[in-house]
């Protein structure tokens, strides 16, 4: 749980892009690190846009953690 509030390594920039862009194909889950719920946004068309939807507003507040954790945030 230490890594709880630490900053991530990935870009918040890019993972928000990468969200907003193609979201609904869980390229953002890819990016940090996040293969397995990657692949089932992937097939799930992002949860018809509702989870990819989520993931963006959790990105822009700062909520969005990498696979190690770390808080992907400015």
């Amino acid at each position: 749980m230490e890594n709880q509030n630490t900053k991530s390594e990935k870009d918040f920039t890019v993972t928000a892009l990468l969200c907003f862009f193609f979201g609904v194909l869980g390229v953002h889950r890819f990016y940090v690190g996040k293969t397995g719920t990657g692949i089932i946004q992937l097939i799930t068309f992002g949860g018809l846009g509702i989870w990819a939807f989520i993931d963006f507003i959790m990105i822009l507040v700062g909520n969005f953690k990498d696979a190690e954790g770390k808080l992907v945030k400015n």
